[in-house]
Formats: structure tokens, sequence, C-alpha cells
């Protein structure tokens, strides 16, 4: 019998199902690598609050009196309630817990609770909120909940730069400066690395996208927008912009050159960001995988200020890769129930197009600490 070799065996089925796998995944890549959590600018005001999941941890991200970002564990030094439970929102001083009035300071400080003065010893420090790391990059807030956390330059600005060649590329969109013009929650019935191989590949694009490939006709080809360093999708003839129907966007983002303009370019930022790049706008998705089965998939359009202040109407732009999003995701949530199938159990296949997935499969087991052999033979 002759071996197909120009496939590439994926991960076993059990890998997007166990939920003893998601937990190490939680702990061993959620928990351990830097995690885009907030837009800074969602926290535009001193006491502004907002509250994410990261792994198995809720972490509490809040902008000081000067005017920073911190993040802390969203847990009570006290008897371990959890402090905030909104997922969003402002206080005018002060954290305070609802379970025995423990209050923090908005730098995590302990600054009273009932009795405190009879507990002279208590160091306020000490017994502080539980930081986390925070990074500030493109205007979002990434936080590592990891004791030491891996260098921020290597593995985040590093995946940016092993896409694109260079930090330069998408500094030129200013994405820091750019304003929020719409933005979509997807909850996804789909393991969250099913996502991720999905946004890796076009292979499925001339099936799922025809919106999509009107607009990026090479992608019909099933050549990913990643599969190239620095190479950018462009746009057919008759697209006048990224829209949904090729219609005319918006004036392209000052920054970018000529050599940027009517071209797509999408980047993966291990574990659970996706950046896309187009001449008049950037969109970005972060995702947070809650089980083994469900993921929640929080998708920003940001565009210039002037266009948002100007109240353009922003639907054509926006509607393009919202009904992207829709169809990959149905896409995943069709994959998702036959992980658990026998006709799964050793996984499937890759084919040539698709073989930077085979090298997130040889990521995520490297992560987990499972060597080759627990791979598909």
């Amino acid at each position: 019998m002759t071996t197909a070799t120009s496939l590439i065996s994926t991960l076993p089925g059990r890998f997007y199902t166990d939920p003893e796998i998601f937990r190490s995944e939680q702990e061993r890549i959620f928990e351990s690598l830097w995690y885009c959590a907030v837009r800074s600018a969602d926290l535009d005001r001193p006491g502004a609050f907002r509250t994410v999941q990261a792994g198995r941890e809720n972490v509490l991200v809040t902008r000081t009196r000067t005017g920073e970002l911190r993040a802390f564990l969203n847990v009570c030094r006290h008897r371990g309630a959890r402090l905030c439970t909104e997922s969003a929102g402002e206080v005018r001083r002060n954290l305070q817990c609802p379970y025995h009035a423990w209050t923090y300071g908005l730098d995590g400080t302990l600054v009273a609770a009932p009795n405190l003065q009879k507990m002279p010893d208590i160091d306020r420090t000490e017994y502080g909120l539980v930081k986390v790391a925070l990074r500030e990059w493109l205007g979002y807030a990434w936080i590592c909940l990891a004791d030491e956390p891996p260098s921020f330059e290597d593995t985040v600005i590093g995946a940016v730069v092993e896409r694109l060649g260079d930090t330069v590329t998408i500094e030129r969109y200013e994405t820091e400066g750019l304003t929020l013009g719409r933005r979509i929650s997807y909850d996804v019935a789909a393991n969250w690395k099913l996502i991720v191989e999905n946004f890796m590949e076009c292979y499925h694009c001339a099936t799922i996208h025809p919106e999509l490939t009107d607009v990026l006709p090479e992608f019909a080809d099933g050549l990913a927008a990643q599969y190239y360093v620095g190479h950018g999708a462009e746009f057919s003839e008759e697209a006048q912009g990224f829209t949904v129907d090729g219609s005319a966007g918006f004036g392209r983002l000052p920054g970018i050159t000529d050599a940027q303009d009517r071209r797509y370019f999408a980047v993966t930022i291990r574990p659970q960001v996706f950046v896309n790049l187009v001449p008049d706008h950037v969109i970005v998705h972060r995702m947070f995988p809650l089980a083994e089965d469900r993921t929640v998939v929080e998708c920003d359009w940001l565009y210039a200020p002037g266009v948002v202040a100007s109240g353009a109407d922003l639907d054509k732009s926006v509607e393009l890769f919202h009904r992207v999003n829709v169809q990959d995701f149905d896409a995943c949530e069709r994959t998702q129930p036959a992980m658990a199938s026998r006709a799964y159990r050793k996984g499937g296949v890759l084919v040539p197009a698709e073989h930077h997935i085979g090298a997130f499969h040889g990521w995520v087991t490297e992560m987990l600490g499972k060597g080759s052999e627990q791979r598909n033979p």
C-alpha cells in the first residue's frame, strides 16, 4: 500500500474534547504567555475597570488616578471573594469587596477594612491585590499571569516580525491612535484551536467565503494570507475598498505606504490574537477560551478618529469581515462534534497548503510538554 507523502497528520481528536487537555492548556499556555486582555481606550478615565478570563484566573484591569493601567487577580485577599463581579464598570476612588468591605486603592494597595486600625501589624502592600504583569502595545493591554513572564519582544512582537518581516509595517497603521468603530462578540461552540487553525489557512476560502474571495481573488486558490513572510493579498481590480460589496471604504490611513495600499495582511499572535490590516481600518480578534468546546471571540473594527467622529456609515465595511467571522465560526462549530468521533480518533490530515497548521500543532504539543508521541503516527 502506498502512503500519501503530501499529507501531514493533525492532532488527535481528543485534543479538542478532553477537559484535562484543556486544563493543561489553561495552565501552560493561557496562564504562561502574554494574553491580550482589553483595549486601552476602553479604560478612558481613572476608576474604569474591565474583568477578563485568562485561563483559570479572572483578571481585573483598571486605570489608576495617575493614568496608568494596572492588572490584578480579581480576588479579595481576605476570604477570596471576587472583587468585581461585572465585566466592566467604574469606581469613584477605590475597589471594595462586597463581602466584608475590604477596600483597595486603584494601585492594588489595601487602604481600608472594618477594624483595620486594631490590626496594626497588617502590611497594606503585602495584603494588597495580587499584581499581574501588564504591557501596552497596538492600543491594547496585554497581561501575563506567569511569575516570570516570557520576553514580550520575543513572543508577541516577535510573532509580528515572523509574519511581516519587521515591526515597522504594523506600526505604520498607528493602531494605538485609531478609534473603535464597532465591536461584536461571538460565542462559539468550538475549541479554540479549531478557530486558530481556521484563521491560519485559506484552503476553505473558495468554499465558504464568496464575499471575501470577490475582494481578494488569490484566496480562491487556497493559499493563506500568512503563507509567505511579508505578503499581503492584493485587492481585485474591481474592488474599490475592503467592503462587503467591493464599494469604496474610507481614505487610507495616513501612515501606510503605497506598497501596503489595496492589500490585506493577516497576523496570528499566539495564543489568542488575530490582527487584520487593510488600508482604511484594522480588525483585531481576541479569543477567550472558556471550555474545551466553547470560545468567546471579541472582534474590534478600528478606524481613523475622524471617520468615527463624522458619523460615517460603517456597515458595508464591518459587514465583510462579520460575514467572514460567521462563516468561519459556523465551520468550526460543524467540526467540533466530529472531534469526538472514532473516525477522528487518530486525527485527520493537512494538505501542503496547510503546513503552517502542522507547525501550530507542534507548538501546542511542545507547550503542553507532550512529545511527538502524542501526535498521530
